[in-house]
């Protein structure tokens, strides 16, 4: 056929496909660890809130009864130890000496996406630790 031109086809060969794959899949194995720590550190202000929302609690119920408690219940929560909303903690009161520690434990999911801090603490004085997780 004398006349006819040759038609040159349009779109991507199979090695630019499989490069643009292995390029995504390069940066999305370096970005998802990333965005799962960034994930497990935010969870974490939700135990700090409950552990200062128990530590108010427990200063109501010693100027109501004149000690702590340990029985988490006596402050008007459902359990004792009580886990938080979205599960991903359980926080527990313990007595020492007159002043009391509350501890936010890590479950579930969140021992693996924040495995640095798997337990908070915070006593009577105000001392919190570890200190790199608040």
């Amino acid at each position: 056929m004398e006349g006819s031109k040759a038609v040159k086809a349009n779109g991507f060969t199979l090695i630019e496909v499989m490069i643009a794959v292995v390029i995504v899949a390069i940066i999305a194995s370096i970005a998802y660890p990333s965005y799962q720590s960034f994930v497990g550190r935010g969870y974490r202000g939700e135990a700090h809130s409950q552990l200062n929302r128990v530590a108010n609690l427990q200063e109501q119920y010693y100027m109501d009864n004149r000690a702590f408690t340990t029985d988490l219940t006596q402050l008007g929560l459902a359990t004792s130890p009580f886990e938080t909303d979205s599960g991903r903690y359980k926080i527990s009161a313990t007595l020492a000496g007159g002043s009391y520690t509350l501890t936010a434990a890590a479950q579930g999911n969140q021992l693996t996406l924040d495995s640095s801090c798997t337990s908070l603490v915070l006593t009577m004085e105000g001392v919190k630790t570890p200190t790199e997780c608040w």
